[in-house]
């Protein structure tokens, strides 16, 4: 217990996560957002007609639950281009950063050394527009960590590549 040493760590002098150069997203991503988003408000747009059509009664409510769905739709679309234009991500020699958020702004920063697992995703209207979506999974969790969408195929599968290499590395 003699050799034991605690000394106090300077918090001025360490990096700050701020300063990092974060990339953006794909611009196509916006696109695929919209298209998901198109998607979700038709099905729910066929859900109400249908509810009216076979609820006359609610036919006298018509223009107000128009005025309320539009409503929504621009709330959706207004917030998730905001999100879109937010969301970002960086690799650095020891960690993955992912910064994203609407009102507020997250930073997940996981150092390499915990990543177990990475996966690499290609959705229906992803694969399209020939973008992916990288999952970085840690010990201790059943669901991914970080989950950066948006990313060109070539390069995803780059840096899927850099992450096994770093989690080769450790074993």
């Amino acid at each position: 217990m003699d050799n034991f040493i605690n000394e106090i760590i300077d918090t001025a002098g360490l990096p700050k996560f701020e300063e990092v150069q974060f990339s953006v997203l794909h611009p196509s991503y916006w696109k695929v957002t919209l298209i998901n988003t198109f998607f979700f408000f038709l099905i729910l747009a066929i859900g109400i007609g249908l509810l009216i059509f076979f609820n006359l009664g609610l036919l006298a409510f018509l223009v107000e639950i128009s005025i309320v769905f539009f409503i929504m739709l621009f709330t959706v679309v207004l917030l998730s281009r905001i999100g879109f234009l937010k969301k970002g991500f960086a690799f650095r020699t020891h960690d993955v950063l992912y910064r994203y958020g609407i009102i507020a702004t997250n930073t997940i920063v996981i150092p390499y050394n915990r990543v177990q697992h990475v996966a690499l995703h290609e959705g229906l209207i992803s694969r399209f527009f020939g973008l992916a979506k990288i999952e970085v999974f840690t010990a201790g969790g059943s669901s991914s960590d970080i989950q950066i969408p948006g990313i060109e195929i070539e390069q995803a599968e780059n840096i899927k590549q850099l992450l096994m290499g770093k989690i080769q590395k450790q074993l």
